[in-house]
């Protein structure tokens, strides 16, 4: 049975640290090998080792549990334990993990198949195998289980926790503490949030405050996390503790301004200080000041609080070579320092635990030890910390609220916080879901961190005093002042919280229940969806031009599976006021050209089945929901019962050519046999037309790929006509083909069939649309370039130049579109993938038009003046088949030469090398990339007169960048002479780029 749990604070553990040194490790080559047992905590262990990995090429290593098959069944036990590798050359280069893991059955060894790679492990420079020896290091700290299976936080200490989102880290306890300062927590409740977006921080903060005070359970931080956009562990892992404090409080201050609780995140945490610099020789003193809501303390070469706030308010002297520059007196030695003005009533202090460590380029966990007291005087040694203007009235004596601590390592761990609410003398840990009471010790002494000596384990093993590095320590302290502390920790009553806030939350948890409640007897109930006329009329000529209706914008009806659908046919009744008599349904089905069309009405056997029946007869026929649609049969309609073969419904929708509307008209039951002319008089009454108007009617029979709407044969039957059940007409007034835009019904659908608004954007400027047009996805490249010509006001369209986008990369493609290379718009718009078409096309306006400058070749030159750093860019057009002889010439009618004679060389940057020096002979590769320049420059007279020994070399600019070379800017060329030494090369390049010499010392 499950031990009972034990309010009071839990035993200390039993710690304990195992060495084990691996001899011959080359040797073991099997997959595993494992350590000698040793007990902790009464607990036998033992270090299971994979020296070529675990399937992965890394050292695999984890702690082991030695005698789990012979424990009883649901055994388990917790520990917190770290594994090294012992760096036998630098003891500080040893690679050591922590974790912290429940031991079971399932899980009977824990640690890491990923410990380090074994390229460093075998490395023999680096320190980890030594005469063939790796010496293995557990530290294993094991605390006595207590299950809290059905631990109720609310019950045993009255106050709740917070649900482990799996990737807030340090949130959980930041917000617990700042709950827990009450008038903090007033404020919270005091803010007006009527009128607040739903994803807000003030109003998901409000809801949270009030679940942890009137909640039963641990409470959900996700509405919270959403509000701010850090939904993700790396979100948190970017950030830290001091950047979600501030962003929770700057939208606070924001949320307050104007209301009465403004200015209150100052009124609690704001304090400020004075920057100063005094000068020693002459009378001069500056002084700044600002404002602070929490302040970063070191903690390495710290021993505790007291000496942080020495080491701020140090002074230092700016003398030697770094003299404070005076605006008056000039280069003065001087003393600069901070003093404190104020201090908050409610203190925060962010401990430095994490620095980065520069000398091994990673952040590491300062785990030393660092002492804070109960009661923080800040008054002491005579007001030391203070500046002169301070108001010494104040009494800045503060009292311990908050220690927030972190367990494990640098790159994860565990957060929790322990915190007094009251400031009474019983402290409780706040670790997520958990609050448990704790001692006044767990809270402060074993929060300090540093080691602490340990009993031996395996003393023939190690004779050294064994000490244990503790891995859990305070990375924050919230201190509230005395005089304050009446003021701060305040009652709360009810009508502190507004009504609005109760109102909103109670409507949150009832549709919360229902969702439960829904979830829990989903599978009892099915869903099903029914067309009506309302439905269609509503759709057609709006959203839908083709079929009856869009499933999709049907509001599924949910009911119970076994509910006869004889039922559903009453309920129908009672809502739409639709006699019983009158529904008659259909199914709705496929059809071969992929139109969807009522097919047949449910049989009177059918209409007995229940609606869970119904809808698997439609998953029979290859439906994936139950859709219906339903016929309201009129007075002289046949019964169902007395319908035949003869009788079709058939659908109308009405074409008004003059608007260029299409509408739904309804439905009407039909003879087969019976002529389309004989409901001419009954379709002009349904239309609003004259008794004897002259009507067309069309057949819509499919739309994909291509339109296939039809004239319908007047003086022949429906039948001949192969017109049946679920068919669509279209009818209009006749009119004349030149009369409108789209005279008929079919040319209308083709319209709409092939209507394409597309967005036209300047290529030069890729990623904003410049405007839009209307056109047809049959549109000749001569109709596209015309109606783009005729929006910019040209008079000439083959000066248009198109290029197409690529949707997924969201640019333009890389070849423009040649003359009228593809037909049609379509084309232009799909890409490879014919099931994603774009909206967009780039433009541009260019000087001649596009067939003429297809035929020539146009390069981008770049050209080096003689003057360092000065580059001109020309365009150049040549014809196809001309050499780079042509291009010089060309150029050299364009740019100013150091003198008439000066020959030229091209060449081509690639990644910021010299890639290619082009002849000129060459021919011009016509399908050159006019993005990418050519660059051109003179060949300076000291290359003519190089020796055979001399050598031309290429010269790259680059710099390190965490010891990875980058490259940047133009690369140059540069002769050597023979036997030049290296310090007179660096003085020539100085002198060519006319680098300054402080500047170039950094060389």
């Amino acid at each position: 049975s499950m031990p009972a749990v034990d309010n009071e604070s839990l035993p200390d553990a039993s710690t304990s640290r195992f060495t084990w040194k691996i001899e011959s490790i080359s040797k073991h080559s099997g997959r595993k090998t494992h350590s000698d047992i040793f007990v902790v905590g009464g607990y036998s262990w033992r270090v299971l080792v994979f020296p070529t990995g675990n399937n992965v090429n890394h050292l695999s290593m984890y702690l082991d549990v030695a005698d789990a098959k012979s424990l009883p069944i649901g055994w388990s036990r917790s520990a917190q334990f770290s594994l090294a590798v012992i760096n036998q050359l630098d003891s500080k280069h040893s690679v050591r993990k922590e974790v912290t893991h429940t031991f079971n059955s399932r899980e009977s060894d824990w640690g890491f198949t990923s410990f380090m790679p074994l390229i460093d492990l075998y490395d023999p420079s680096k320190g980890y195998i030594v005469n063939d020896q790796c010496i293995i290091e557990a530290e294993v700290a094991v605390r006595k289980i207590v299950d809290y299976w059905n631990y109720d936080s609310k019950k045993e200490t009255g106050y709740v926790g917070l649900k482990n989102q799996g990737a807030t880290c340090y949130m959980n306890s930041l917000l617990q503490t700042l709950y827990h300062i009450p008038y903090f927590r007033k404020a919270v409740y005091h803010m007006p949030t009527v009128d607040t977006p739903s994803g807000s921080i003030p109003l998901a903060l409000q809801s949270l405050f009030y679940r942890l005070q009137h909640g039963d359970n641990s409470i959900s931080t996700k509405e919270l996390t959403k509000s701010f956009g850090w939904d993700s562990y790396e979100s948190f892992m970017q950030h830290d503790v001091q950047e979600l404090n501030r962003v929770l409080c700057e939208k606070l201050e924001d949320k307050m301004k104007g209301t009465i609780v403004e200015g209150t995140i100052q009124k609690l945490f704001e304090g400020h200080h004075m920057n100063y610099i005094e000068c020693i020789g002459v009378d001069y003193k500056s002084t700044r000041k600002e404002s602070f809501y929490d302040l970063a303390l070191d903690v390495k070469g710290c021993s505790d609080v007291y000496a942080s706030f020495d080491k701020y308010v140090a002074v230092e002297m700016l003398d030697g070579d770094n003299k404070y520059q005076s605006e008056k007196y000039g280069l003065q030695d001087a003393k600069k320092g901070m003093l404190f003005i104020d201090f908050p009533p409610v203190l925060q202090l962010q401990l430095k635990r994490f620095e980065y460590d520069h000398a091994r380029d990673i952040m590491v966990k300062i785990n030393d030890r660092y002492e804070f007291p109960l009661q923080l005087d800040l008054d002491r040694d005579d007001g030391k910390y203070l500046s002169p203007e301070a108001d010494r009235s104040v009494r800045n004596l503060y009292t311990l609220h908050s220690v927030l601590v972190h367990s494990g390592g640098v790159s994860g761990g565990h957060y929790y916080a322990f915190i007094r609410p009251t400031l009474s003398n019983q402290w409780y840990k706040f670790d997520d879901e958990r609050v448990t009471k704790e001692d006044l010790k767990r809270a402060l002494e074993e929060q300090y961190g540093g080691e602490e000596e340990l009993p031996h384990t395996n003393p023939g093993l190690n004779m050294n005093p064994l000490k244990f590095t503790k891995y859990s320590n305070a990375y924050m302290l919230v201190y509230i002042r005395e005089s304050d502390k009446e003021k701060i920790v305040c009652d709360l009553e009810e009508t502190d919280i507004n009504e609005d806030l109760k109102t909103r939350l109670r409507k949150e948890d009832e549709d919360k229940e229902n969702k439960k409640k829904e979830k829990a007897e989903a599978h009892m109930f099915t869903t099903f969806k029914v067309a009506r006329d309302h439905d269609l009329a509503a759709q057609i000529g709006r959203d839908l031009f083709f079929d009856l209706v869009d499933y999709e914008k049907i509001h599924p009806i949910r009911v119970l599976k076994d509910m006869p659908f004889n039922q559903v046919k009453e309920e129908f009744s009672k809502e739409f006021g639709i006699p019983v008599h009158s529904q008659r349904f259909w199914w709705w089905s496929k059809r071969q050209n992929n139109t969807y069309r009522p097919t047949r009405p449910l049989t009177q056997q059918e209409e007995s089945y229940t609606v869970g029946q119904l809808k698997d007869a439609a998953i029979r026929m290859n439906s994936s929901e139950l859709r219906l649609y339903l016929e309201v049969v009129q007075e002289n309609h046949l019964t169902l019962a007395s319908r035949t073969k003869d009788d079709i419904l058939l659908f109308f929708k009405l074409y008004d050519p003059e608007k260029e509307e299409l509408r739904y008209v309804g439905n009407l039951l039909l003879k087969a046999s019976s002529k389309p002319s004989d409901i001419v008089p009954k379709l002009n009454e349904i239309a609003g037309f004259q008794h004897d108007e002259d009507i067309e009617l069309y057949e819509e029979i499919k739309f994909e790929p291509n339109i296939m709407c039809e004239p319908v044969d007047c003086d022949v039957s429906f039948s001949l006509n192969q017109i049946a059940d679920g068919d669509i007409l279209c009818y209009q007034k006749r009119c004349s083909l030149d009369q409108h835009r789209h005279p008929n019904v079919s040319s209308f659908f083709e319209y709409v069939h092939n209507r394409q608004v597309v967005h036209f954007r300047l290529l030069e400027k890729p990623k904003q649309d410049d405007f839009s047009l209307e056109l047809s996805k049959r549109s000749t490249y001569d109709d596209v370039v015309e109606k783009v010509a005729q929006h910019l006001g040209m008079d000439d369209p083959s000066k248009l130049r198109l290029t197409q986008h690529i949707p997924h990369l969201q640019q333009p493609k890389h070849q423009y579109i040649k003359y009228r290379s593809i037909d049609h718009l379509s084309d232009m718009l799909l890409l490879r993938n014919p099931n994603q078409m774009s909206d967009i096309l780039y433009y541009e306006i260019l000087d001649i038009p596009l067939p003429e400058l297809q035929g020539l070749i146009t390069l981008r030159v770049a050209f080096h003046q003689a003057t360092p750093n000065e580059v001109l860019f020309h365009i150049i057009r040549l014809p196809k088949g001309s050499t780079y002889s042509d291009l010089i010439d060309d150029l050299k009618s364009k740019v100013q030469l150091s003198r008439s004679d000066a020959e030229l060389r091209l060449f081509q940057v690639n990644n910021n090398k010299i890639w290619k020096v082009y002849l000129p002979t060459e021919k011009i590769d016509a399908v050159h990339d006019p993005n990418v320049p050519l660059h051109v420059e003179e060949i300076p007279e000291v290359e003519k007169s190089a020796g055979p020994r001399d050598r031309l070399v290429h010269v790259v600019h680059f710099f390190k960048d965490n010891q990875h070379i980058q490259y940047y800017g133009v690369p140059f060329f540069f002769l050597i002479r023979e036997g030049e030494a290296l310090s007179d090369i660096k003085v020539r390049i100085q002198k060519k780029f006319e680098v300054p010499d402080e500047q170039f010392l950094k060389c």
